[in-house]
């Protein structure tokens, strides 16, 4: 199989900052929650906003061109949901069936459903992305496709409503059952109209991620910002649900296969000869990592979330994974920290992995970005060893150093795609390594100050400026090749 080499977006990190404001998406949850007065003025978001970005919206055709002129042959990029039902889809009425457990088992969307949707649906953006897309393949691009990028509609998800009063709150997102319902609505829509040119399909991209940062550290920024490790628990569940019978729904329109886009995050104890230690970095793979990796890829899903798993065969759909790499946990034993959590009872170690201080110098003597994340490449290698355990197709689907210097980032890439020929050297088939990202972005609660691209991008004039080291070493690599 053709090895992919690639660079990854995420609508709402890349599309706006149009000059005339006019391809704004004011309906996603994240466009509230970064202009929300009270995240402002505590500073759980940077006070930067989105519609002052890159404009990927108009300036696509330029952006691809870029990922041409370095060799790139595929190019990842996400549907916005709230782009494509900007308003609710309650009204498409769907037959939904339950498993013993109770959990949805089938949601039957038929061709009139669609139709119906298709009345709802904003047809300027969905031909928008047609454009994105047939671009793409005229280019000669490989497209992968992910339909959830942690940003949802805010009639799906309210965040603000939530954190104010969770109880009633009527959008709470992926703590609801009716989440799952609506999502494969959309989902089923988006394989209807765009399935010629996708080749690959996502359905999440990083789902622990939301659990973990938005009803587990109120503190990070994320929405909706509370703690409730019930809400957490059930958004894991109904997430891996959501997945299950997404992938039937774009199976109905298409026979490109479906994955999951999992950060899978290698941890280590930080006394190896300290067995709590040993057990807190077990718990951590169990909680962070296997809860998605053994339900979709073998139906065993940890229903309780308490290390015991429960067969449930049509929650197993899959047909590849994705492993974002950025950095390890080095973590120790901590006491049960929730009664509805019992696997969490381990604690990420300052100064290792994603705890570190930003361009600093890790214990373990490694440099740190500018996020403060650790560099350690050894992690890719070990966080794919995992994913191989599944028998899937496996893509490194977002791999990146923030260096608005490009200091670290020229040796960052190298050292991290010797990790990737190491596993093929290895016997491990992994099909592509996409880069993040081309471009700088606007990363969530940090807004613009952290800089992950390729080319760095004047906010005022939206000029793309390679970062050369950056841009000649992955263009030498990808010319040489993987083998």
């Amino acid at each position: 199989m053709e090895f992919y080499w690639g660079v990854v977006q995420s609508a709402f990190q890349f599309e706006m900052g149009d000059p005339y404001r006019k391809n704004i998406d004011t309906r996603s949850d994240w466009w509230h929650w970064v202009r929300d007065p009270y995240n402002i003025k505590n500073e759980l978001v940077s006070g930067d906003l989105p519609e002052e970005g890159i404009n990927n919206y108009d300036l696509y055709e330029i952006d691809h061109r870029l990922a041409k002129d370095l060799g790139l042959n595929a190019y990842q990029l996400t549907i916005e949901w709230s782009r494509i039902f900007p308003c609710p889809t309650f009204s498409v009425d769907v037959k939904v069936e339950r498993d013993g457990y109770g959990l949805i088992k089938r949601i039957k969307i038929k061709k009139e459903n669609l139709e119906e949707l298709d009345q709802l649906a904003n047809h300027r953006e969905v031909e928008h992305y047609l454009n994105v897309l047939r671009n793409l393949k005229k280019l000669g691009f490989t497209t992968f496709v992910t339909l959830n990028h942690q940003t949802n509609p805010i009639w799906i998800h309210d965040p603000i409503a939530v954190r104010a009063n969770f109880q009633k709150a009527r959008a709470r997102g992926w703590v609801d059952e009716k989440t799952i319902v609506e999502f494969v609505k959309y989902v089923a829509y988006v394989a209807w109209k765009f399935d010629q040119y996708v080749d690959y399909w996502a359905t999440f991209d990083e789902p622990m991620v939301t659990v973990e940062l938005g009803y587990l550290a109120p503190y990070v920024g994320w929405p909706p910002g509370i703690l409730n490790p019930s809400a957490a628990k059930r958004a894991i569940i109904n997430q891996i649900v959501a997945h299950a019978k997404a992938y039937d729904a774009i199976k109905e329109y298409s026979s490109k296969p479906v994955g999951i886009i999992l950060n899978i995050i290698p941890a280590y104890p930080f006394d190896p000869n300290d067995p709590k230690h040993v057990k807190a970095a077990e718990n951590y793979d169990l909680f962070h990592n296997r809860l998605f990796l053994e339900a979709v890829n073998r139906g065993n899903v940890d229903l309780e979330v308490t290390g015991e798993y429960t067969k449930i065969p049509h929650l197993k759909r899959n047909d590849w994974i994705g492993n974002n790499y950025y950095t390890r946990e080095v973590v120790k034993h901590i006491e049960p920290k929730y009664e509805e959590l019992p696997l969490v009872t381990f604690v990420g170690v300052e100064g290792y992995g994603y705890s570190g201080n930003p361009n600093s110098i890790s214990p373990d003597n490694n440099p740190t970005s500018d996020f403060g994340w650790e560099v350690f490449p050894q992690g890719l290698y070990d966080s794919t060893l995992e994913a191989a355990e599944y028998k899937k197709d496996i893509f490194i689907t977002e791999n990146g150093i923030a260096d608005s210097k490009d200091i670290l980032r020229p040796r960052y890439i190298v050292d991290h795609v010797r990790e990737v020929k190491r596993l093929i050297e290895n016997g491990i088939k992994v099909g592509g390594y996409f880069h993040w990202a081309l471009t700088d972005n606007y990363e969530w609660a940090m807004g613009f100050k952290i800089r992950f691209g390729l080319y760095e991008v004047d906010l005022i004039t939206k000029e793309r400026i390679p970062r050369r080291k950056s841009v000649e070493t992955y263009k030498m690599i990808v010319a040489e090749g993987i083998e």
